[in-house]
């Protein structure tokens, strides 16, 4: 059964998405230290989302058992999906939060940057030119339906480009820290904006 507290201290949420394919479940805590745990029979998949929760500061447990026998498609665009929703919910009336979130983070010889707009707008444009395939057990090719899920149901604005990289492992890991930095500013509550809708039009 979805929930969510919106209290300022505590902006949380826990969603559950079973189908034919998947069964998800996220428990999330937005104003959290950080600390994640994972279980998606995709090791390097888990590494990814451990991103986001590390430097996003959001407390983040996520559970998955899918259909990994055909491919991890179904499975990581769930969680996705799931993640998603769980944001939207535990964020609430989006009043007094920043909205807009960007970073930049490298690795090596890799560099990508993240922006992030909780508009109330779906929207993704991702130019990430892996340069492997796969990535352990992960398909590269999975990174555009994770975000793409995401931001539907969410509800955001996302912008994910990988400047330069010749690992994809680098490539990967720089898209998924920044997107977590994006996610921390973008969701960050303004004392100077406290309990105001960060739009002229009143509602996100």
């Amino acid at each position: 059964m979805p929930s969510a507290d919106h209290t300022p201290s505590h902006r949380r949420a826990e969603v559950a998405r079973n189908t034919a394919e998947t069964r998800i479940t996220v428990r999330l805590d937005l104003d959290g230290t950080g600390e994640g745990r994972f279980a998606t029979g995709i090791g390097f998949f888990d590494h990814m989302l451990d991103q986001i929760a590390r430097h996003g500061m959001i407390d983040l447990d996520i559970r998955a058992e899918g259909d990994l026998h055909i491919d991890g498609h179904h499975t990581v665009e769930d969680v996705g999906i799931t993640f998603g929703q769980a944001v939207h919910r535990a964020v609430g009336d989006k009043k007094g939060i920043r909205r807009y979130g960007h970073a930049y983070v490298p690795l090596d010889e890799a560099l990508s940057r993240v922006v992030i707009d909780f508009s109330g707008r779906p929207g993704l444009v991702m130019n990430v030119p892996f340069k492997s395939g796969m990535i352990g057990t992960f398909d590269s090719q999975l990174a555009h339906e994770f975000f793409q899920g995401f931001a539907n149901h969410a509800f955001v604005t996302l912008h994910v480009d990988n400047l330069r990289g010749e690992n994809a492992h680098h490539q990967c890991e720089t898209v998924f820290k920044a997107f977590g930095r994006a996610l921390r500013m973008a969701l960050e509550l303004d004392p100077r904006s406290a309990g105001i809708v960060p739009s002229t039009k009143g509602s996100l």
